[in-house]
């Protein structure tokens, strides 16, 4: 029997306490019927609300907070296509590999199968996008559930989790006596590699040619920064980061061979593989763009990705921090110590390679022609921005010629497309770095690096990141396509000699558009970039404006494209 002097909670405020005990920070959303109620007492308990204006968004900048800090932030989304609309991100958060907590609100429980107010079978919908879907039996039972979604969220490979609501048990009340609040999950525990493995790896490296280690955007993600450099300085080893991994050691580190990325991948006899896949972003591991005879070393927290698409490989199962201590452990314990010195052939090869390429950068940076070319617009961008920013950076040449010409120094500093090849988590990235920079590293700029065809798939965001005062620095570059598109001249006689829908390339988008006054019509500050000195000034006042966003609009030349290549970024060849 309930005392008489126990207070009532009702189950958002259940929630709210659970969420905030397992260190929950943040709560990206929109509400409406039946959650409004929970937005409200997540904000009572001290977790920031933040309010956007698509699910898709929200639940992107919710799994960027997880990928940022190892602990999930929640995306609270209403019943049935809110739901849906979350999709989106619990299966990018999957894909990438980041915690994720999604709670949706459902319809009351007595009104299931009645036809009730968006009603949809949410717990096992959600099952495909998640690694937990759940509902709680009862409200005194929800903070077993929400420290089993965290938990999941963040042991073993991490990813999201979905916690359902009915309408009616966010609103019904019960004693506080009943309720039992769980500590709060601690970190996912470290695992380390069989030690005849570690050795194995250490004679496998000790015997290579052409050794090359490929950092991973797990190894930015277990913040295993401090160790691999350790390692990798050691060795004097050639490192290539994933695009997701830079930063981890600096982009222009004197060992870092990004613009030789092809010839590293092509040549190298053994490769070890820190936090990262051999999926689509390697190319499968497979020839031509790998050696057909090359060994992989690979690192990884799940033992099923071992192997996977090669058939000479050694597994390092564990905490990637933990396995390259090992490492580096079985390393100094060799009275013989293995260093690629910068006078081996293998230097020599990677390093003419990279002055090759670097020749090649120069010259498409220095044409500074209008309408511009992607090199030299990000060259000035990179120039600009401070040092230390969080970049976001998304599209197709926007990002594939972003992640050569934007340098990362800092591990985590960068969010892009990922894994899933997400187009449209641009601004949601943003909103959730900026607000984290506020609370965690003041003064940190957010940069967000889009193409047109990128920006236009969350640009209504653009009032979140005013309503809640983020000064982020957004520059679109602006070809008036998807990839490509066509200038005012041939967009101009199209439209006078018929029907746009049967004329139009499925790739073209209205030329010379002003995104920059949509910034304006919020209160920000808009700038349409046509040549260089344009960019430079534009880019000089919006790095120095600390209390609003601005929106600069880059137009670029409709058929710019990358530099040529002779292998396409996928093992497929582009149109």
């Amino acid at each position: 029997m309930a005392n008489s002097e126990d207070v009532e909670l009702d189950g958002a405020t259940v929630l709210a306490k659970s969420l905030k005990s397992q260190g929950v920070e943040y709560m990206f959303g929109i509400v409406g019927v039946p959650v409004i109620e929970v937005a409200m007492a997540a904000q009572a308990e001290g977790i920031k609300y933040i309010g956007m204006r698509n699910e898709q968004a929200a639940s992107y900048a919710a799994s960027a907070i997880g990928y940022m800090t190892g602990r999930p932030a929640v995306c609270l989304v209403v019943s049935g296509p809110g739901l849906v609309h979350a999709f989106a991100g619990m299966s990018n958060a999957m894909e990438n590999c980041w915690p994720l907590i999604v709670v949706g609100g459902s319809c009351d429980a007595y009104q299931e199968g009645m036809g009730g107010f968006q009603e949809y079978p949410q717990v096992s919908s959600a099952k495909s996008f998640c690694k937990y879907s759940a509902r709680p039996s009862s409200i005194d039972r929800i903070p077993f559930f929400v420290e089993k979604a965290v938990r999941q969220s963040i042991y073993g490979r991490p990813g999201c989790s979905y916690i359902d609501l009915p309408g009616d048990m966010i609103t019904q009340k019960i004693p506080d006596s009943r309720i039992r609040m769980l500590k709060k999950c601690p970190p996912a525990p470290l695992i380390l590699a069989d030690p005849v493995c570690v050795k194995q790896a250490v004679d496998v490296l000790s015997a290579a040619k052409r050794p090359l280690v490929v950092v991973g955007k797990g190894a930015a993600y277990s913040q295993s920064e401090n160790s691999i450099k350790e390692f990798i300085t050691s060795w004097n080893l050639p490192f290539l980061p994933t695009p997701m991994g830079k930063g981890v050691l600096p982009d222009n580190h004197p060992l870092c061979v990004s613009s030789a990325r092809s010839k590293a991948l092509q040549e190298a006899d053994v490769i070890l593989l820190l936090g990262a896949r051999l999926n689509w972003i390697l190319h499968f591991g497979l020839p031509p763009r790998f050696h057909k005879d090359v060994q992989i070393i690979q690192v990884d927290i799940f033992p099923e990705e071992l192997g996977n698409n090669v058939g000479k490989w050694l597994g390092l199962v564990g905490n990637i921090n933990s396995v390259v201590q090992q490492l580096l452990d079985e390393t100094n314990r060799r009275t013989c110590k293995p260093t690629i010195i910068s006078s081996d052939p293998w230097w020599k090869l990677l390093q003419q390679k990279m002055s090759t390429n670097q020749t090649t950068f120069e010259e498409m940076v220095s044409d500074t022609s209008t309408p511009l070319n992607y090199y030299a617009a990000l060259s000035e961008i990179q120039k600009a921005i401070p040092k230390d920013s969080i970049i976001v950076n998304e599209g197709a040449n926007t990002m594939d010629i972003g992640r050569v010409m934007l340098l990362n120094t800092l591990p985590r500093h960068r969010l892009d497309a990922g894994t899933f090849g997400t187009m449209g988590v641009g601004l949601g990235f943003a909103v959730a770095a900026a607000i984290w920079c506020r609370d965690h590293a003041p003064g940190k700029r957010v940069v967000c690096v889009q193409g047109d065809s990128a920006f236009g798939f969350s640009g209504m965001e653009i009032e979140t990141l005013q309503r809640y005062n983020l000064p982020i620095v957004l520059i679109i570059l602006n070809n008036s396509g998807i990839s490509f598109g066509i200038d005012q001249d041939t967009w101009t006689s199209m439209e006078s000699a018929g029907d746009m829908t049967l004329l139009s390339p499925p790739t073209s988008l209205k030329p010379n558009t002003h995104y920059e006054k949509i910034m304006e019509a919020f209160g920000g500050r808009g700038y349409f970039v046509n040549n260089i000195e344009e960019l430079r000034r534009s880019l000089t006042e919006a790095v120095q404006m600390k209390d609003q966003s601005s929106l600069i609009n880059v137009s670029i030349n409709p058929m710019a494209q990358r530099k040529p290549q002779n292998f396409f970024w996928l093992t497929k060849s582009k149109m």
